[in-house]
């Protein structure tokens, strides 16, 4: 029997199977402990220094007790809980990025993804360098900064050549006032040679969801193809790591096996990458199944409810509070407004999930890898944001500054992130508005942009920030970055 230890870079040690069980029998007998459960909220609220906020996180173990957790009034701390850390270390402001899918052929047979290889009516694609500029040049035109690629896993039709080359064509196309500043790469595990490739051509985080961390629904869900390997799977970010990937994104899909399980099972692999490497998932996704092409989510029995969803970002943002989370278009807008109270931090808008699909006029269906919920346009979600008094961010400066890995985590664990986060949002907000924002959506920006800037604490900064956002609203001025 293998034996539980974060600091193995063993799947099956890291994320044990038994004390997962141990974990998920502690949470259900400590589920109404509600003298236990009020001293965990009190640890893991975030605690004001002179330097910043200091915040102390949950073990998987601690987590999963309020995860089990089913006293109304409990969840609503909980909740309110959530919500003080996000605002200590990401503030009201939400980062925007989009998917960019490169190609659909797919050499695994994931049940739950329309791209495995069985399903022979769906249409395959992939982009060549002319259609990935086409694409990234229709992503400018929308106003994103920055991009999450993603390919099936095929060897023959996309190789690790190919994927560095829309890296480099996505970089290097320059259009009016559009720059795609950042590219994260959502690719099947690879090897450490591959991923010191990834490295050297700039990507941001390497993104790959773990999908279930139970090992037998994991190698049933995945019957053929190499990403049947769970161990090699789960020991990706190892490599990314040793690779010189300082970001790494985390991620199950929530609704293939027990959600207490994955649960356990995600905050393990946090815990484990800390313990290894000395840092944490520099973001957590949180996707649910959802229909697709060949694909009826009802086949799967452990779907959750939209209530259950909440909580489970809730207790995640409470278990890693120094780690970004993401909420796709999956969800719909009012689930992701939710989410937004709970410590949300990242948002994809105006996502198609097709091979190609934001080139086309009309959402094209035929080779999207789910259906998205949320259907709004990028302007549409921009003056949502600043509805619910969020700063819609198209930031990229700690990714170009270096401030990665580590050196962004102890920023971030400090709160000193803040000093710079704010007024990076405010200027890229700014270039946003002047460049793609509809005439209403500007009006609300400049309004929230020069309440917000009161807000920064900094005389210096503050003096700056104002300076520079002048000088993109009067010139042609753009990227100022703290």
């Amino acid at each position: 029997m293998a034996i539980y230890n974060p600091k193995s870079l063993k799947a099956e040690e890291f994320i044990n199977h038994e004390e997962i069980l141990e974990t998920l029998k502690y949470a259900e007998e400590n589920k109404h402990n509600v003298k236990l459960i009020n001293e965990l909220l009190e640890k893991a609220r975030p605690k004001k220094t002179a330097d910043g906020h200091v915040c102390a996180g949950l073990s998987h173990r601690e987590a999963s007790v309020l995860l089990a957790c089913d006293i109304p009034e409990i969840i609503d701390k909980m909740y309110k809980v959530a919500e003080e850390i996000k605002e200590a270390f990401y503030g009201n402001r939400i980062v925007m990025f989009a998917p960019l899918y490169l190609s659909n052929y797919c050499v695994n047979g994931c049940l739950y993804c329309p791209y495995h290889a069985k399903n022979k009516h769906i249409g395959r694609k992939k982009l060549t360098q002319e259609e990935v500029k086409a694409e990234v040049i229709a992503l400018q035109d929308m106003g994103h900064k920055r991009l999450a690629i993603e390919a099936g896993e095929d060897p023959v039709n996309n190789p690790i050549e190919y994927i560095l080359e829309c890296i480099n064509t996505i970089y290097n196309v320059h259009h009016k006032n559009g720059d795609i500043r950042r590219v994260n790469v959502n690719i099947a595990a690879t090897t450490v040679e591959n991923y010191r490739k990834l490295k050297e051509a700039g990507i941001g985080t390497y993104i790959l969801f773990q999908e279930t961390y139970h090992k037998k629904s994991y190698e049933e869900l995945h019957p053929t193809g190499p990403k049947h390997d769970y161990d090699y799977h789960t020991e990706a970010m190892d490599r990314a790591m040793e690779g010189g990937i300082d970001d790494v994104g985390l991620g199950v899909l929530f609704g293939l096996d027990k959600y207490r399980y994955e649960f356990a099972g995600l905050l393990m692999h946090a815990e484990h990458l800390e313990a290894v490497h000395g840092v944490g998932p520099h973001t957590i996704s949180v996707p649910r199944v959802k229909h697709a092409d060949d694909i009826d989510p009802d086949v799967f029995d452990n779907s959750i409810s939209d209530e259950m969803f909440t909580k489970i970002a809730a207790c995640i943002r409470i278990a890693v509070p120094y780690t970004g989370m993401i909420i796709s278009t999956r969800e719909t807008e009012e689930v992701r407004k939710k989410m937004l109270q709970v410590g949300i931090s990242q948002v994809s808008g105006a996502s198609r999930t097709s091979v190609g699909g934001y080139t086309q006029e009309e959402r094209p269906h035929d080779t999207e890898q789910f259906d998205v919920s949320d259907q709004r346009t990028l302007d549409e979600v921009v003056s949502w944001l600043m509805d619910t008094g969020h700063i819609p961010s198209f930031c990229t400066a700690c990714y170009r500054a270096g401030r990665t890995g580590d050196r962004f985590m102890s920023l971030c664990k400090s709160g000193q992130i803040l000093n710079c986060c704010t007024p990076n949002a405010l200027m890229t907000l700014t270039e946003y508005l002047v460049d793609y924002a509809s005439e209403d959506t500007r009006k609300k920006g400049y309004k929230m942009i020069e309440e917000e800037l009161k807000k920064i604490p900094n005389d210096n900064v503050r003096k700056i920030a104002a300076e520079h956002i002048e000088a993109i609203k009067n010139s042609n001025q753009r990227d100022f970055r703290f």
